[in-house]
Order: C-alpha cells, then structure tokens, then sequence
C-alpha cells in the first residue's frame, strides 16, 4: 500500500495556536505503509548552498560558499533540490536532502555557550521544530505534499568546530540531523510564509 497522499488541501492543522491552517505531516511507522502516523512539524528555516565547504576537502583548508536562506525550495525526485550543490549528484545519492531539528541547535548553542551563529553553518537543509528525526530513519514520511525516505543521521565531522566552534562535533553525535531521499517532486516552504499565504483560507 502506498504512503498516504497528503497535501495543502487535504490536511491541515492550525498553526501554533492561532486560526490560521498548515499543513501537517504524515510518516510510516511501519512497513508498505500499512499504518500512517499523524506527525505535527514545523518548517523554521529551508537552506541551499550552490557550492561546498568541506565535502572533500580533508587536509585542505574550507571554501566560504554560503548557505543561503530560502522561502521555498523545490525538491526533484531522486536528483535533490534545485540550486543546491548536491543537486544530481549522483544517483540514487542518500543525501539528496538533509534536516536537522531546530531544538537540537538551541541546545548546542545554550550549551556551547554560542550565541552568534545561525544553522546556516551547520550546512543542513530544512530546520524542523517538533519532531525527533531519528526516529525517520529507514522510513518514508512526506511534509507539505512531497515524499521523502530517511536513509542515515546526518553525522557530524571534525569541520562542524570549525564552522559553529569548539565541541560542536562531539555534541552533535547521535543527533547531527537526518539525511533523506526525495522520492516525490514538489515544494517545501517555510511555515512562517505558510501562516501569510494560507492565512486567508481560515
């Protein structure tokens, strides 16, 4: 059985108290699909970067690509997003898009004692609020319509102390994020654009 079809006009939650819908998330919790798990999620930050900083470069200093913010990204099933630097990178690349939740920046910043970074430097792509990604590892789930499947954590490296600071690799371990397939085309925005562009359907 396939995953359950969602979509902006299909299913909708309010948005964090307030009377304006967005969309919610569905995720497999078990094989086939068999059973669908109501998920609810926020997107706080989408990123690309057309260019990398540290993928490949051991024993060489990093290049300065930033990562730039994005109101809306565009996922292509199987090839990743457009704009980014891994977009077709290779196939069926397990990497095609990468999360990382927001609480865990938070924490890392809070313990860290950080406070003049953002999660642009951590090179991730969608910063999820309300969600554990661990748990969508060998699943499929789908956010805002497009379908993904988690294949691996999104481990973190020695450059992560380099890019956010001292300790930052050694915090991040076990939970440095979720990498993803995209197996459905379609469009992430990110939930604050949600509550302006939906904010007239309540």
């Amino acid at each position: 059985m396939p995953l359950r079809k969602t979509g902006w006009d299909t299913f909708w939650r309010t948005f964090k108290g307030t009377n304006v819908n967005v969309p919610i998330l569905y995720l497999n919790d078990k094989p086939h699909g068999v059973n669908t798990q109501l998920m609810d999620i926020e997107i706080v930050n989408l990123f690309t970067s057309k260019a990398h900083n540290f993928f490949g470069r051991h024993g060489l200093a990093p290049l300065d690509h930033a990562s730039e913010e994005q109101e809306e990204i565009h996922c292509v099933a199987g090839r990743g997003i457009r704009g980014d630097r891994f977009f077709q990178y290779k196939d069926d690349y397990k990497g095609q898009i990468t999360f990382l939740a927001d609480e865990v920046f938070q924490t890392l910043c809070h313990d860290l004692k950080i406070f003049d970074k953002s999660a642009d430097v951590l090179r991730r792509n969608v910063v999820t609020r309300g969600i554990d990604l661990n748990k969508w590892i060998g699943k499929e789930f789908e956010i805002q319509g497009v379908r993904f499947k988690g294949t691996v954590e999104c481990s973190p490296c020695y450059w992560m102390n380099h890019a956010f600071g001292p300790g930052a690799e050694e915090f991040l371990k076990g939970r440095g994020g979720l990498r993803a397939r995209i197996l459905s085309s379609g469009s992430l925005i990110n939930s604050r654009l949600a509550l302006k562009r939906w904010g007239s359907k309540c």
